[in-house]
């Protein structure tokens, strides 16, 4: 038997014009949201772009191979059918299987097999089912043809191309789900350990970041990106807890000789040049002990004796013998547990801080657990505001005046060893100005 011609191709006429994309607001809006989604919908929707293109590949491969194989059994049924319908014709002169002669409607590919006395089948697409023909020469030269259009069979491949549908979104969707999952546990992760590198950075040194993700049960990048933020921060502890030890030696070892010269200023004869002396000398000593006492609330080994009092009765004593000129407001009188000692040097450094580098007046409020101290000065620096107080920083030339920026960290040192908030903000202009530090104290 003669080889069977090719399929012939079908034409599908199709828009000549490109697709242009509308960028409005809205699409942008939308691609910029995705943009910056968590890590858990960018993994299931990667995950998801990829089950549907596998999905779609894999159910092309299928129904083309389902579509070839039911076309060539056709083709082998519709030349079965033609044979048995040429031996019946020669044979009886009657035609079966709705054969007909020399058919007007017969291809144009068949007529030149028949014209070559090659028997052959042709598929015609026909833009739904295909029309399989078939066609042989008769002995009387003129040609037999069949053509059938094997309904039943190719609904067979409807359902399949159905089940492939269904097929295809089970996996998409299923690949989704395993992306939230996998992309959730993996964003749970890197949020655990943000959090735990954030405690870190507010000076936490018992945290560890590969034991807050849970690392020793799971290894995986996380785990190795936890195991380099934790030897970093022991690095950086240790670098810091050897600057502390160093700064703290050094004013220890200072506090004898300047000892010695405030014991031999004082027997210097009376004199200007005898006063000057005198002052530079308490000042280095001041210096020397507010370096050893920022070393020690450095080592985090200092602990509060706490009392029950009064806050706003406490800070009104206090600031008539720390600042005169002061005035203080009790909003809210409030009874909170702390230590008297440090919270009268916390008080008496924002006192110190406001007459050096602010301006008068100089206002005091207690209001329930909070104590707020306030200046009509320029207000606090820009660095100072973002970053907190910092050792030897005197802030900005506008808050003029002497001093090495000790008080403020001191304070602070103080109020986290009360388990207290300080924080600094500035007043607007149209409201007078002005610096104000608060101490928020708790209750319990």
């Amino acid at each position: 038997m003669p080889s069977r011609p090719a399929d012939s191709p079908s034409a599908t006429s199709h828009p000549g014009g490109r697709r242009r994309f509308r960028t409005g607001p809205r699409w942008f809006r939308a691609g910029l949201r995705w943009f910056r989604a968590g890590l858990r919908w960018k993994i299931a929707a990667a995950i998801a772009v990829v089950s549907a293109l596998v999905a779609l590949a894999l159910s092309l491969v299928v129904h083309n191979a389902a579509r070839v194989s039911m076309i060539n059994s056709t083709r082998d049924v519709q030349d079965e059918r033609v044979q048995s319908a040429l031996r019946i014709y020669e044979t009886t002169g009657r035609l079966v299987f709705y054969a007909k002669i020399d058919d007007p409607e017969l291809p144009r590919e068949l007529k030149e097999f028949a014209a070559k006395g090659q028997r052959a089948t042709y598929v015609q697409d026909t833009g739904g089912h295909p029309m399989v023909w078939a066609e042989t020469p008769a002995a009387d030269g003129r040609v037999l043809s069949l053509k059938t259009g094997f309904t039943d069979r190719y609904s067979v491949l409807d359902d399949l191309d159905q089940a492939l549908v269904a097929g295809s979104l089970a996996v998409v969707v299923g690949g989704t789900a395993i992306g939230v999952l996998i992309g959730g546990r993996m964003s749970r992760r890197l949020r655990k350990a943000a959090v735990a590198a954030r405690k870190v950075a507010d000076g936490d040194t018992e945290v560890r970041v590969r034991e807050a993700i849970g690392g020793r049960r799971v290894r995986d990048e996380t785990d190795e990106l936890a195991r380099a933020v934790d030897a970093m921060a022991d690095a950086l502890q240790l670098r810091l807890e050897a600057e502390r030890r160093v700064t703290a030696d050094i004013a220890h070892e200072l506090r004898t000789p300047v000892t010695g010269l405030v014991t031999a200023a004082e027997l210097l004869p009376p004199g200007r040049p005898s006063e000057l002396v005198r002052d530079r000398v308490h000042a280095l000593r001041t210096l020397v002990e507010d370096v050893l006492e920022v070393a020690r609330l450095d080592g985090a080994a200092e602990q509060a004796d706490l009392q029950e009092l009064a806050l706003g009765e406490f800070v009104r004593r206090r600031v008539l013998a720390l600042a005169p000129d002061a005035s203080v407001t009790v909003a809210e009188e409030a009874v909170v547990p702390t230590d008297p000692r440090r919270l009268e040097r916390i008080l008496g450094n924002l006192l110190a801080n406001a007459a050096r580098h602010g301006g008068a007046p100089v206002e005091v409020v207690v209001d329930g657990p909070y104590l707020r101290v306030r200046d009509h000065g320029p207000g606090f620096p820009p660095d100072l505001l973002r970053d907190g107080p910092n050792r030897f920083r005197t802030g900005s030339a506008a808050r003029s005046g002497g001093g090495h920026g000790l008080g403020l960290t001191i304070a602070t040192g103080q109020a986290r060893v009360l388990g207290a908030r300080l924080t600094f903000r500035n007043v607007p202009a149209e409201d007078g100005g002005g610096a104000v530090a608060q101490l928020m104290l708790p209750r319990e």
